[in-house]
């Protein structure tokens, strides 16, 4: 059954991929830490599948922007650790800056969509 109580943010296509470097830039670390940082910072308002998580590693490894290696993790378990590449960092100010712009201005839309204007 649907948990209807917390609304479900759904991820536009990119944004997770800047989310996952960013957690990322904080250090080496294994899917589930990723998941678990991404929801704990977002105020339990953004959960990351495995589905959608794993394509994602896999797509930024293929950029060049993160680097996989395997290691123990807390709990001693091997697990896969993820970490930003100098290309990962790079490309992170220039998606910083384009997702700033962006999001200025859908709420730009927003507010004038509240006044009732049109522009």
């Amino acid at each position: 059954m649907e948990d209807r109580s917390a609304p479900r943010l759904e991820l536009l296509q990119g944004t997770l991929d800047m989310l996952v470097l960013r957690t990322l830039q904080w250090g080496p670390q294994h899917g589930y830490a990723i998941t678990q940082a991404i929801r704990v910072r977002s105020a339990e308002a953004l959960k990351v599948e495995t589905g959608s998580l794993y394509p994602a590693l896999h797509r930024l490894e293929r950029r060049g922007w993160v680097r996989a290696q395997w290691r123990p993790s807390e709990n001693n378990r091997r697990a896969k650790f993820y970490c930003l590449t100098r290309a990962a960092r790079r490309h992170m100010e220039e998606e910083e800056s384009a997702w700033s712009q962006f999001s200025e201005a859908v709420a730009k839309v927003l507010r004038a969509a509240q006044k009732g204007t049109a522009g």
